[in-house]
């Protein structure tokens, strides 16, 4: 859409609020509110004025002014709000000289996806995310001075085949057995499809919706895949949508990566491929079907693996599901059909158009932009480099010796390791200026600040369980 299409888009849904959106630097969707008729043609380049010192990570109150600019392309109506609202999704810039400021997730995809074409290398990326989630009946929890705790509720949770539910009907799936049950196992259904719908009714193409391994309500929604800029707005659509459908149905959606103890977590396997002049370019001869170029780009996400956690994997509790046992992909490996690889070549797809790689390390508590960006960085410098990435591993990992195991890298333990293997390895992000030397440390220095050094100064109620009577 161009603004004036805008304009007669909102006239047509007789939109009388506008809605502009950003995303912070860690990952939350932000906005405010505006009559309609506050948005004209000029709104396009002027752009709204808002507090910068008050979003998590960017300005001091000492150049606090910051202007958010919609982006015509990003049109839609929201389907919660009472009154019709019209949503833009803006880009964030200085208020006087109005260049993009560097801090801003969309700014960096947008940079990204400059510096693909300016390589020659291709001239999209399209990325395919599959975000994991749970859908909870409830959910408690605190963290103060003198106590600490969580709850979790779901009436199909596997501790619950016990309550007395004025009758308890049973029909609850064990822990990691909860994969594509049908109703009434799978208690979910027409809720997952009611989030399909609404995201379709909004204009984002739909793959399918199922229940996910894990017990108490795991589940899987997946989006046809779209160029990469595209793909990180529809995944904070994805986000907003699920959890909206979900609480006005009395329920409650997380993409907190390890919200239950002893039961799998939730990921986002992200598909990748480039494509030049409408062909793609990962379709070949060579192993599992794939282009040199594919096997280069494989060998620039091993390379970098470590350092794109900060990113893909960035919460403390990300790390909570990196373990062993439960399906996640800690070896930084690369196999056809192998899930248990961290890098994954889909097999039974004979078209070159749908021959991609999948890397399975990422869950969905990250910020779209910037890992989907840091994967791309991570492609194109293998391609650059023309980095090997060593043997296939077509066997199950998780049955090696462990003599065997040894010898593969691994995914970080922590997010404090993933944090420092950055710090040791971000030059390949720097290139074409797509994240910045400011960029990377305030990323850094957040994270440690705000998240890894207030999660360890406090003690663990499992720690009195363990050291209480000692």
């Amino acid at each position: 859409m161009t603004p004036s299409d805008v304009l007669a888009f909102a006239k047509e849904n007789n939109a009388k609020i506008v809605d502009i959106r950003f995303m912070d630097f860690p990952g939350t969707w932000q906005h405010c509110s505006f009559p309609i008729g506050e948005l004209d043609e000029a709104s396009f380049e002027n752009g709204f004025g808002f507090d910068g010192s008050s979003i998590r990570g960017w300005q001091a109150i000492d150049a606090s002014d910051m202007l958010v600019i919609p982006d015509a392309r990003t049109a839609k109506m929201d389907p919660f709000f009472k009154h019709p609202t019209l949503v833009l999704i803006g880009n964030i810039a200085d208020p006087i000289t109005k260049e993009p400021y560097s801090r801003d997730p969309r700014h960096i995809a947008a940079k990204a996806e400059a510096y693909l074409k300016s390589t020659g290398i291709g001239d999209t990326c399209f990325i395919g995310p599959e975000p994991e989630f749970f859908i909870f009946d409830d959910i408690r929890y605190e963290s103060s001075q003198h106590s600490s705790f969580y709850r979790i509720d779901s009436k199909e949770a596997t501790w619950n085949t016990g309550k007395d539910e004025g009758p308890n009907l049973g029909y609850k799936p064990r822990s990691k057995e909860g994969y594509f049950p049908l109703p009434p196992m799978d208690k979910f259904q027409d809720l997952r499809s009611e989030m399909m719908l609404t995201l379709e009714d909004i204009g984002i193409a739909m793959e399918c919706q199922h229940h996910e391994v894990a017990t108490a309500g795991q589940s899987e929604i997946d989006m046809r895949f779209k160029p990469l800029l595209e793909m990180g707005d529809q995944l904070v659509w994805f986000k907003y949508v699920l959890k909206n459908v979900a609480y006005r149905n009395g329920h409650t959606v997380t993409f907190m990566p390890k919200p239950l103890f002893g039961d799998n977590g939730s990921g986002m396997h992200i598909h990748a491929s480039f494509w030049k002049d409408g062909k793609p370019l990962f379709a070949g001869n060579l192993y599992a079907g794939l282009s040199q170029e594919a096997l280069w780009a494989i060998g620039g996400i091993m390379k970098h693996a470590r350092a794109l956690c900060a990113f893909t994997n960035p919460t403390t509790n990300s790390y909570k599901r990196l373990v062993p046992g439960f399906e996640a992909p800690i070896n930084i490996a690369y196999s056809g059909r192998n899930r248990s690889a961290a890098i994954r070549i889909p097999i039974g797809v004979d078209s070159p158009k749908a021959k991609r790689i999948e890397f399975r390390t990422p869950d969905p508590s990250c910020n779209g932009y910037l890992a989907f960006s840091a994967i791309m960085m991570a492609m194109i410098d293998g391609i650059q480099n023309k980095m090997e990435p060593g043997d296939p591993m077509d066997k199950n990992i998780y049955d090696l010796p462990p003599e065997e195991l040894a010898n593969i890298p691994s995914a970080p333990g922590s997010l404090e390791e993933a944090l420092n293997a950055l710090k040791e390895d971000y030059a390949f992000l720097l290139k074409g200026d797509v994240f910045t030397e400011d960029v990377i440390s305030k990323w850094v220095e957040y994270k440690m600040e705000k998240e890894v050094t207030e999660v360890r100064r406090r003690p663990h109620p499992h720690e009195f369980h363990l050291y209480y009577d000692i």
